[in-house]
């Protein structure tokens, strides 16, 4: 089977050919980070416009480098929500009007299950398996016992863990987009901070706010007594207790639902120091993270999570489908 995928749920715009829920023929990714840089974060707007201007050449690009036509492909499968509303909606009437236009059938998917599914492009999901979601505006964990059933177990009652990230970043003036910096500089510093201790939240929910207004603090008392704080070492006492939550409780749902597999998911996924802590601390069970091109927002992962839902599901969308700002992953 062959999918052709489109996600536009925020800032990037991407086509991607997939064959078979795990080959990728191709990937094309056009990013506005540079865009938005001067604004310090994402402009709605603005995002809207830049997915109007290059969707059609993303398109033709993906079809030119899967070598294939429009005659070859089986099912369209396109971000159908959460997202920025204006930039869902330019890439799911591209694929509503592609679909139509050589009478191919197609799905709207969630945008957290395509993160979900970057990880079977790497390695056959095994069930029940537990998946860490951290993102820019997602931090949960998930219980999956078969494909497409998602139970989720916890989420932020706040910041998503890659927001608390960025905005940490922005109070020490290191830019937009704040998290790959804050994540290099930790490997720099010391663990010399005192941070709150975020494992104390009851059962699998997150909070992040309480140590993004810590942080902020931190930095303005030492303003206001002319001290310097060392940058590097702010950054991996930030970083040591944001993963520490996040290890902690995803070791507590293993054990608990017994899982045979771990897997992490979303932009954050990208975070070295998580990666390195969870290789070093979860070995009894097999360990998938997408490989770097596969953690931020790309379409590759729309197109597996796309056949997956197809095949188990056995059901289309229509011309009816429309762009969701928020809707549930359950």
């Amino acid at each position: 089977m062959i999918v052709l995928s489109v996600e536009s749920s925020c800032d990037e715009t991407s086509v991607s050919i997939i064959k078979n829920g795990t080959q990728v023929l191709s990937n094309v990714v056009f990013s506005q980070i540079d865009v938005h840089q001067a604004y310090g974060g994402v402009v709605p707007e603005i995002a809207s416009r830049e997915h109007v201007k290059g969707i059609t050449v993303v398109f033709e690009k993906a079809l030119k480098e899967g070598d294939m036509t429009p005659s070859d492909i089986d099912l369209v499968a396109v971000t159908k929500g959460p997202g920025l509303i204006g930039s869902l909606l330019v890439g799911i009437n591209a694929a509503k009007a592609f679909a139509f236009a050589h009478d191919i059938p197609m799905v709207g998917i969630h945008h957290i299950a395509g993160h979900i599914y970057a990880n079977a492009i790497e390695e056959p999901l095994v069930f029940p398996l537990i998946c860490l979601v951290v993102s820019g505006g997602h931090t949960e964990l998930i219980l999956m016992k078969d494909h497409y059933q998602f139970e989720k177990l916890g989420e932020t009652q706040d910041d998503a863990i890659g927001e608390a990230y960025d905005k940490v970043a922005r109070t020490v003036g290191l830019g937009y987009p704040g998290g790959p910096v804050v994540d290099r500089l930790a490997h720099q510093g010391r663990i010399n901070y005192p941070m709150p201790d975020l494992t104390k939240q009851p059962g699998y929910m997150f909070s992040f706010s309480g140590i993004k207004s810590h942080v902020i603090n931190l930095v303005h008392n030492a303003k206001q007594r002319n001290e310097t704080l060392r940058i590097e070492d702010l950054c991996a006492s930030f970083q040591e207790a944001v993963t520490e939550v996040l290890l902690d409780k995803s070791i507590k749902a293993i054990a608990e639902y017994k899982a045979k597999m771990f897997i992490i998911a979303g932009g954050v996924a990208a975070n070295k120091g998580l990666r390195k802590k969870v290789q070093e601390r979860i070995t009894d069970i097999p360990v998938t993270i997408p490989n770097f091109d596969y953690c931020t927002d790309n379409a590759a992962m729309i197109g597996v999570a796309g056949y997956y839902k197809y095949i188990t599901q056995k059901t289309t969308d229509t011309m009816a489908l429309n762009g969701k700002s928020r809707v549930r992953l359950e």
